[in-house]
């Protein structure tokens, strides 16, 4: 797929970087996070920022160069619809043995380099998280990968996505389940926020397309 423009900075960039909108039948915007739905689209830079300066300036309005109605919830739907979609896809590599729970076990996966992501439940104390910290920066200082960490989810939704209780570490595999699952993770971390750098740093691991319009 060819790069998009952002209906808000006017700047072009992979599709990946960026949320696709249609209008649905009763004429509201819609969000296709799976770039999938059928009709004219308009595209808005992938975080809760630029969605909602979208909705205040009226842009999908002039993007689709006609009246339509933006769910006054907008930003906190897409969140919702991002962090479940994550959720799900960790599920899935849990299922295929792309994930590994626990402190001791997520700390010897990040010192192996076996690691691609550390996962921090909301709860979890700074010494846990520390002491992986130190882990992940020996690996960087032993010429192994930058492995980036999140805390994007509570103790109880890693616990039901993961199926045990009491999730406050995990770590994300090495393989194609585990690398699904961080593209979803990287997604809602830039959705939230996220910083360019923390986001360069693992963008390497989605694929990258080619050149430019903000709507179809």
């Amino acid at each position: 797929m060819n790069d998009r423009t952002c209906i808000v900075t006017r700047e072009t960039a992979a599709p990946d970087n960026l949320i696709r909108f249609v209008v649905g039948p009763d004429s509201s915007v819609v969000p296709d996070l799976k770039r999938n739905l059928p009709g004219r689209g308009c595209w808005v830079t992938a975080d809760r920022t630029h969605i909602e300066r979208a909705a205040a300036k009226r842009l999908f309005s002039r993007a689709f160069r006609s009246e339509v109605i933006v769910p006054p919830d907008l930003g906190a739907m897409i969140d919702r619809l991002l962090a479940k979609s994550a959720l799900g896809l960790l599920g899935l590599a849990r299922k295929a043995g792309s994930v590994t729970l626990g402190a001791a076990k997520t700390e010897a996966a990040v010192r192996a380099g076996k690691a691609l992501a550390v996962l921090h439940a909301e709860e979890a104390a700074e010494d846990g998280c520390r002491k992986i910290a130190q882990a992940r920066r020996a690996t960087v200082h032993l010429g192994g990968p930058d492995i980036p960490a999140y805390k994007l989810f509570s103790e109880a939704e890693l616990g039901l996505a993961l199926g045990g209780a009491n999730v406050i570490h995990a770590a994300l595999l090495v393989g194609d389940a585990g690398k699904a699952a961080l593209k979803r993770m990287v997604a809602l971390h830039r959705y939230r926020g996220g910083s360019p750098e923390e986001i360069a740093a693992v963008a390497a691991a989605a694929d990258d397309d080619v050149a430019a319009e903000d709507t179809e």
